[in-house]
């Protein structure tokens, strides 16, 4: 069944600039037995695990993290760029593959000892990620999973993120 993921993924070249080439989930979010097929991957990686929150990343995590946040009987958290949020927010600067950037979460979107599903839709060099999971254990998180759509196997982002539970459902 990924194998029908997988080939439902476009690639763009040269996007968002020269040397990139951009995976593009819009033809899974297209089709709605491939979009349903993504969220139930996604949930088989936390089946077994209590989870109080899912913490989305800014902004193709948001895809897909309210749908397995509702089916895990689980608060939804978005974590956005700088400067999204209407609250008191917790912000962290981090490095991605083509710039910096800043990351923020409301104060109070986090009780400390909340378990936490991370999601987002591509794994690349890790750094947003890793930057999520610091910001979410500054609040007192437990992260129990982190778990992508797409992992670009060769640039090694997992080994960048503070977890021990970390799944993606396609790899490249």
């Amino acid at each position: 069944m990924p194998q029908l993921l997988k080939d439902a993924i476009r690639d763009v070249p040269d996007f968002p600039k020269p040397g990139i080439l951009f995976k593009d989930i819009t033809p899974v979010l297209s089709d709605p037995t491939l979009f349903q097929l993504s969220i139930d991957k996604m949930l088989e990686t936390v089946e077994n695990l209590e989870i109080d929150k899912v913490v989305a990343i800014d902004a193709r995590g948001f895809l897909f993290g309210p749908s397995v946040a509702l089916k895990k009987n689980a608060g939804f958290i978005p974590v956005r760029k700088q400067g999204k949020l209407p609250w008191k927010t917790n912000s962290i600067a981090y490095s991605l593959e083509y710039g910096e950037n800043v990351l923020e979460i409301h104060q109070d979107a986090i009780t400390p000892g909340d378990r936490v599903m991370i999601i987002d839709d591509l794994l690349a060099t890790g750094g947003t990620a890793a930057a999520t999971v610091t910001l979410l254990k500054q609040l007192g998180a437990e992260v129990t999973c982190v778990t992508f759509l797409i992992e670009l196997d060769f640039l090694n982002g997992r080994q960048t993120i503070d977890c021990d539970n970390i799944h993606s459902i396609l790899n490249y």
